[in-house]
């Protein structure tokens, strides 16, 4: 029980780390924080999953299912991995093109959201 108790303290210090740093405004640091959140959620998947258990597919009779372990859980955090790696690169070309045409890392205002958020509540937008 302590075992998963600091395992879950341990996944909470991860997905605050991923949070803390997907809210920076540099895109490596926002791709440093996805990979964070994503292994963390992994290895919250795997503890939910249960307690380890005999291989689900066994030579012997299967009529007994008692301490199986559940495969679910595992095929769910390979295919997590696979979406992770897929968006982490995904990111980084974006972050490779935007350095390449900016030279910069740091995500910038948008100079319309900008003229959204500074205008008045009871303003006409029509205007």
């Amino acid at each position: 029980m302590t075992s998963n108790l600091t395992l879950l303290v341990l996944i909470g210090v991860l997905v605050a780390c991923g949070v803390y740093l997907i809210l920076e405004r540099t895109v490596s640091k926002m791709l440093l924080g996805m990979i964070l959140f994503g292994n963390a959620v992994n290895l919250l998947i795997l503890t939910v999953g249960g307690p380890d258990g005999d291989p689900p597919i066994r030579a012997g009779s299967q009529a007994e299912h008692e301490g199986l372990a559940d495969p679910l859980a595992q095929a769910m955090v390979l295919t997590a991995i696979v979406i992770t790696m897929g968006l982490a690169a995904f990111v980084l070309a974006l972050a490779y093109r935007a350095y390449m045409l900016t030279t910069s890392d740091d995500v910038q205002n948008d100079p319309a959201d900008m003229e959204v958020a500074s205008r008045r509540e009871g303003e006409d937008p029509e205007v």
